[in-house]
């Protein structure tokens, strides 16, 4: 069985004069992504798709190197466009992303409705995985479009119930195959094989 998995990036270093797709990993964010890149839940990994997001492409560099393999960039994957507002603080960003996530039919402050953001991601997903490749997927994200994607394979309604914890570096998996989901958000250290 083909195991696709979708990692979130972990920590970033945040800067609000930086446009948030530029932000790297913080030094936390590549220290968690170092420490598993050699992971047996990695080993039969023959595909690691990115988002062209910085934070995206470095967490698939670390593990892609210590793979040995490529890293596919797909643009399309980037997280949901919330350009319109731009850096928002903690707590207001909080706030709408809950409404992005209640109300996903609707443009929330100017951004991506969620309904769009998922179309993407779904669409980006499936081309990938019908090249029909062997060994398992690794694509690697960012949290909103991420439980987008888990909520279209889990045949689930649009919620942020199923959004990953906090601080990102969350892995969910599916069988490719059935795409029945073998285990929601879990902490990238905590992947068992």
């Amino acid at each position: 069985m083909s195991i696709v998995r979708y990692l979130t990036h972990p920590q970033v270093q945040i800067d609000p004069d930086v446009p948030v797709p530029q932000w790297g990993l913080s030094p936390v964010g590549r220290a968690r992504t170092e420490a598993v890149a050699d992971a047996s839940w990695l080993a039969n990994t023959t595909q690691i798709i990115s988002s062209g997001e910085r934070k995206a492409v470095e967490t698939a560099e670390i593990i892609a190197a210590e793979l040995g393999i490529t890293i596919d960039i797909r643009e399309a994957m980037h997280e949901n466009d919330r350009s319109a507002t731009g850096f928002l603080k903690p707590t207001e960003f909080e706030a709408v992303a809950d409404q992005f996530f209640a109300q996903p039919d609707i443009s929330v402050r100017g951004w991506e409705r969620a309904i769009d953001a998922q179309a993407r991601i779904v669409c980006e997903a499936e081309a990938v995985l019908s090249r029909n490749r062997a060994g398992d997927v690794l694509f690697v994200g960012h949290g909103a479009v991420g439980t987008l994607l888990f909520c279209h394979v889990a045949g689930r309604p649009i919620d942020r119930a199923y959004d990953q914890p906090a601080g990102g570096g969350h892995v969910f998996a599916f069988a490719r195959e059935t795409r029945q989901i073998l285990h929601g958000w879990r902490r990238l250290e905590e992947i068992e094989a």
